[in-house]
């Protein structure tokens, strides 16, 4: 008995097929991942992440107008916080499926989802990262950046501008009616160059509606594989670069099972931003 396909890409009854069902049914025809079609986000809703984007942004300016040498990570979280909630938005770390602060603050050999400490003291050299996700009339941004305090060493420096540079790479790879892979690609070629490790355990992610949807954005892999980019589609890229190995493991200190380390404890970095994929490539709706 022969059964007829179930297609992930559903038509619109009554609708006339246009151009980007044609285009997903072909991939999905050919085997490859497509979405489904309540992954595409109307103009409406692409309008409301950029605004959670504005203060997403504003968050980070903030950081970087205050961060310095000799200040906690606590107290950074207390900045974002004010910050958000003074324009009318919620931290969505905060309480997130156990998180007790409302940003990630990682430092060096922390590759993510490093907790805000009253002990955590940046000291001259270190290098962190601060990521945070707004939450503003239901809809979710999420970016971080790197932070050098004061002079720190040419190699860290480099890392950081390679970590960069890996999200700059990524963002160009994808294109649209390309294909997830293409990012991941794109971004090992470049820290081969660097004999840099790219982490395989953590990932970027759809945003928009939820903090994590749908597509995983693996950071390493092949051409061609993975989901479909479709018009429309609202994801992160956020690579995380280690200088030595790939390897992370959960730090045992840590009471709420959060932050991950480097399995070398060499330093790590990563940049992200919030991207919506048009019929031209990717825009940035968290600058």
């Amino acid at each position: 008995m022969a059964f007829k396909k179930r297609h992930k890409w559903h038509l619109l009854p009554g609708q006339p097929i246009t151009e980007m069902d044609k285009k997903v049914m072909y991939w999905e025809n050919k085997g490859k991942e497509v979405p489904t079609r309540d992954l595409i986000r109307t103009p409406e809703e692409i309008e409301g992440i950029r605004l959670s984007g504005v203060v997403n942004t504003g968050v980070l300016d903030e950081v970087a107008r205050n961060i310095h040498a000799g200040m906690s990570t606590l107290e950074i979280d207390k900045i974002c916080y004010d910050y958000c909630t003074s324009h009318g938005a919620v931290p969505a770390c905060l309480g997130y499926e156990g998180f007790p602060k409302s940003v990630c603050t990682s430092i060096n050999e922390v590759v993510c989802h490093g907790i805000p400490k009253a002990e955590d003291i940046l000291e001259e050299g270190d290098i962190i990262n601060v990521d945070f996700t707004t939450i503003l009339n239901g809809y979710y941004s999420d970016a971080s950046r790197m932070f050098i305090i004061g002079k720190t060493s040419p190699e860290k420096e480099q890392l950081v501008r390679v970590a960069k540079e890996c999200l700059e790479i990524g963002m160009e790879a994808a294109k649209p009616y390309g294909f997830v892979g293409d990012i991941g690609h794109a971004i090992e070629k470049h820290c081969k160059k660097y004999h840099y490790g790219v982490v395989r355990d953590l990932c970027g992610h759809g945003v928009g509606l939820k903090f994590h949807e749908k597509p995983d954005i693996a950071h390493y892999g092949h051409k061609g594989q993975g989901m479909l980019l479709v018009p429309g589609m609202v994801f992160t890229i956020e690579p995380m670069i280690n200088m030595g190995t790939w390897r992370v493991f959960i730090d045992e200190d840590d009471e709420y099972g959060w932050e991950v380390i480097s399995e070398d404890e060499l330093p790590s970095a990563q940049w992200e931003h919030t991207l919506v994929m048009t019929e031209h490539g990717v825009d940035i709706l968290t600058y």
